[in-house]
């Protein structure tokens, strides 16, 4: 099938890529002219595990980048929007990309002759599809919406840093169609994959997604407060999720205690649901506790750090900034509060990530020193502070410390294969 697919950020360049790796004819189009010539030179603008290969091996055969919106749509069959939906100040998302996008690609089927169906694949809140993509594609291309074109929402499930694999191997795949016709479209490109396929309306669609990432926030954010009480019980919350995830109704899946969660799914997401529950006369009480206690962990982190130890003109290691392993995303990483409340108490911070430290100098400046190694980055250091599991920290030699003072906040270390003049704090444990 011939694909379009408008941006080329996680979303749009993973579908982008996956489509065509299927086989699939895909055009992936974007308004940044670097990261167009990047995807056509098969460099892939974002770090993304197994994504350089595919690019390897789809580019140009099967997939090119595109600066030609107009020309891009008229060559294909179906068109995704994978645009970024922003928060605002109160919560709320903002349509403002995928009301362009909607406008522009409208104009376009003005001219277009036959059907084509456009699918929405950018997160946006239950009812948007069709209060706001509708009428502008309507209103743009003087047609009728589930008559001379369809309408589909297939909302993506993809976790950054697996993201590849997620996309070629879903848990399921979501169909919310306005029109049989566009549903049935939609679901024969998907015909190889082996995952369960649920066909809904487009509201449905657009609250599954809501939920599911809302759902995965709370698991963390409810690890996260038992976590706490367990620190001051002296019992460690990773034995007690372990116990907790055999029953086969809770799963261990996102117990992990840790510093909170960030990205560009799951803050995002959950404020925008508070927002929407608002709007329609519902207090979602505890939504915004999930996002209370997110807020607070990495606090929670800085209060034990300043409890044991002077900060003031120390030299402290950060050891990870993007917001999870497998991934150079700083948006929302607790990584920013963490170091910044270090900096506000005089510590000298001298940071390392195998990805994220171009990202993190977007954060921070010239306000920490950051390392290539961990080596280099641990070197005459008082303490080390672990924010990010990246598989490399596991076996971390803290030998090049000049105080070996440990503080793990991902539960990431074997504490049995520290040397004994390591002194060990775990943030829940």
């Amino acid at each position: 099938m011939k694909i379009s697919v408008v941006g080329s950020g996680y979303v749009g360049l993973i579908t982008a890529a996956g489509f065509a790796e299927k086989d699939h004819d895909v055009i992936c189009v974007d308004i940044d002219k670097r990261k167009v010539d990047m995807i056509n030179a098969r460099k892939p603008p974002i770090f993304e595990k197994g994504l350089q290969e595919i690019l390897d091996h789809v580019v140009p055969e099967n997939l090119k980048a595109s600066l030609n919106l107009e020309a891009s749509v008229l060559k294909t069959d179906v068109t995704f929007i994978c645009v970024g939906t922003p928060s605002d100040d109160d919560g709320s998302i903002n349509l403002k990309y995928v009301k362009e996008v909607s406008r522009e690609v409208g104009k376009i089927l003005k001219k277009k002759k036959g059907y084509h169906v456009v699918v929405v694949k950018s997160t946006i809140i239950p009812g948007s599809t069709e209060e706001h993509v509708i009428p502008a594609l309507e209103k743009e291309s003087g047609k009728k919406a589930g008559r001379d074109f369809g309408v589909v929402m297939n909302p993506e499930f993809l976790r950054e840093g697996v993201a590849v694999d997620d996309f070629l191997n879903p848990d399921r795949i979501v169909i919310g169609s306005l029109d049989e016709r566009g549903g049935d479209l939609i679901e024969k490109l998907y015909y190889d994959f082996t995952a369960p396929v649920l066909r809904v309306n487009l509201k449905t669609a657009e609250m599954i997604k809501y939920t599911s990432n809302s759902l995965l926030a709370t698991k963390i954010s409810f690890i996260n407060e038992i976590g706490n009480v367990c620190k001051r019980l002296n019992v460690n919350v990773y034995d007690v999720a372990k116990g907790v995830g055999l029953d086969h109704r809770i799963s261990p899946s996102f117990l992990n205690a840790g510093p909170g969660f960030g990205g560009s799914c799951f803050p995002k997401d959950v404020k925008a649901m508070v927002h929407k529950a608002q709007e329609v006369d519902v207090d979602p009480i505890l939504l915004n506790a999930v996002l209370e206690v997110n807020a607070r962990q990495p606090q929670v982190l800085l209060d034990l750090v300043r409890s044991k130890y002077e900060l003031k003109g120390a030299k402290v290691t950060v050891l990870g900034l993007a917001f999870k392993a497998g991934t150079d995303d700083m948006r929302e990483s607790p990584s920013v509060p963490i170091v910044r409340g270090l900096i506000e108490e005089g510590a000298e911070i001298t940071a390392y990530d195998p990805e994220a430290i171009d990202n993190a100098k977007d954060h921070f400046k010239d306000s920490i020193k950051y390392a290539s190694t961990v080596k280099d980055a641990l070197k005459d250091s008082e303490l080390a502070v672990i924010v990010t599991e990246w598989p490399e920290f596991k076996t971390v030699d803290f030998s090049p410390m000049k105080k070996k003072r440990v503080v793990d906040s991902r539960h990431i270390l074997n504490v049995d294969l520290l040397a004994d003049d390591v002194e060990y704090e775990g943030l829940c444990w």
